[in-house]
């Protein structure tokens, strides 16, 4: 089926959905089985760790260098996360996109509405649990948070949830009952939405 998918329309895809639904694993594996994918690298001022990869897992950049991108309108989307700023430059996207690849972006539903503002033809996938429960059973099943950080976590998660519902950004919701079915739905979904945009080119 990948093969199938190999052409030389550029797209970008933009993934969201609350912590705990499974969404950093089902863009990975969108991104593995799409031949031409590519997973966009945010810049951000939070500290590198001894984990991070420049310019593999983010860019780092200071405070003043982010706000020099945010004032010149190089980034297609910016936010601030717990005091630290994250965004996505926008040439970098539009070379990937120019050599026909899918570009992937993982980000939040305020960041979905930025992007979608300046990129309408961006096709946008929310991914949702099957139920609040089952969202709060993943949260805790976790074990990387106590009990009052799960419960804001979940708290924010359905705000999320409720605000990508209500705000007509996105093309598609998807749930994840089953993370295998909602990858190969995940993949199918982006591939019809790629046909779909060569067929107007």
């Amino acid at each position: 089926m990948a093969a199938q998918l190999s052409d030389n329309t550029g797209m970008l895809l933009i993934i969201s959905g609350p912590s705990g639904v499974g969404k950093t694993t089902i863009t990975r594996a969108v991104e593995a089985q799409i031949p031409g994918s590519v997973f966009s690298v945010s810049v951000t001022t939070r500290p590198k760790t001894a984990a991070d990869h420049e310019g593999v897992d983010y860019c780092f950049v200071d405070d003043e260098r982010f706000d020099r991108m945010v004032e010149r309108d190089e980034l297609l989307e910016h936010a601030n996360v717990f005091g630290k700023k994250y965004g996505t430059p926008s040439a970098w996207v539009d070379e990937q996109l120019d050599q026909g690849r899918l570009v992937i972006l993982e980000i939040d539903v305020q960041g979905a509405e930025q992007v979608k503002a300046k990129r309408p033809g961006a096709f946008a996938m929310f991914i949702e649990p099957p139920s609040e429960d089952e969202l709060l059973a993943r949260l805790r099943a976790r074990q990387r948070e106590d009990e009052a950080t799960i419960q804001r976590r979940f708290a924010e998660a359905k705000r999320e949830i409720e605000r990508a519902r209500s705000g007509g950004v996105y093309d598609t919701f998807l749930v994840n009952r089953n993370l295998d079915e909602a990858i190969s739905e995940a993949v199918r979904l982006v591939g019809e939405a790629r046909a779909a945009l060569a067929a107007k080119a």
